[in-house]
């Protein structure tokens, strides 16, 4: 959802925050005392005009490299590490997705329904990875690793909330498709195999001999939170729409609830799995 689009592999710019408006602004202070412009301090610390604009205006969270190189070009006594350390977005998650994710957070109830790829909740490091890398357009490798820890931070989720209600629905050709090759589907799908230990968290992959099914009108997720309040989120590319409206959730509730009739059980599901791991 590790970012985005969330659940697929992009970055995207965050909405300003004080504390990144903040930074933006002491970066371009100690250019200004430098003499230089934009287009001629960009290359001196190796990022484009645009990506210089971006964090100067707040939209942009610097990477690391970002940090240390404008320290070093403009002089700043430390000023700049020391504002970098304040910045409070996290990493890896674009805007459209952020509302979600904060969400999820206080979660009684959680299903998802996905077609294109498997759920950032139950991705390895390297399956996200794979994603991340052949994103396009191309993300640096500080964006690589930024989007990483997100992806992986948030998937402490299923650890850190046990009294939360899981459920994921996989189309069967997501889990077959061999995402960054054999052996990282293999271990993709020996953590899926684990997750299904956990008794909050059910899995059930939706088969390819199945025909018409509730969910052919793309991927969903529905969320319940402790006040017992329903949402559901729907993400395409590039964009996505969280909705409230009691009456369209009630909607896709309803195929939701379709659907895991239609997909196997969560015992045929692993014994699936199992068949498609196949020999160490």
């Amino acid at each position: 959802m590790d970012e985005v689009p969330d659940e697929g592999a992009g970055g995207s710019e965050p909405e300003a925050s004080d504390s990144l408006k903040a930074f933006g602004e002491v970066v371009k202070t100690f250019r200004k005392r430098a003499g230089l412009t934009q287009e001629a301090f960009a290359p001196l610390v190796g990022y484009s005009v645009p990506t210089v604009a971006s964090i100067e205006q707040g939209r942009r969270l610097p990477s690391v490299g970002f940090v240390e190189k404008s320290e070093v070009v403009l002089d700043a006594f430390g000023v700049i590490r020391a504002a970098a350390k304040h910045l409070t977005r996290k990493p890896g998650l674009a805007k459209w997705f952020r509302q979600w994710a904060n969400l999820e957070l206080k979660a009684a109830t959680l299903y998802t329904y996905e077609s294109r790829l498997v759920p950032g909740l139950l991705q390895t490091p390297a399956y996200a990875r794979t994603l991340f890398e052949k994103q396009i357009p191309a993300l640096s490798d500080d964006e690589i690793e930024s989007n990483l820890v997100a992806r992986m931070t948030r998937k402490k989720l299923l650890t850190d909330r046990p009294h939360t209600i899981y459920s994921f629905i996989i189309e069967e050709h997501v889990l077959r498709r061999p995402m960054g090759g054999q052996e990282v589907m293999r271990e993709q799908i020996d953590h899926i195999l684990d997750i299904c230990a956990r008794r909050n968290i059910d899995i059930q992959i939706m088969p390819q001999t199945r025909g018409h099914h509730a969910g052919l009108d793309g991927p969903l997720q529905l969320l319940e939170t402790t006040e017992n309040k329903w949402y559901a989120y729907c993400e395409g590319q590039r964009a996505a729409h969280l909705i409230s409206e009691a009456k369209e959730v009630s909607i896709l509730q309803k195929r939701y609830a379709r659907m895991r009739a239609q997909a196997l059980s969560a015992e045929e599901s692993a014994s699936l799995l199992r068949e498609m791991r196949g020999a160490p």
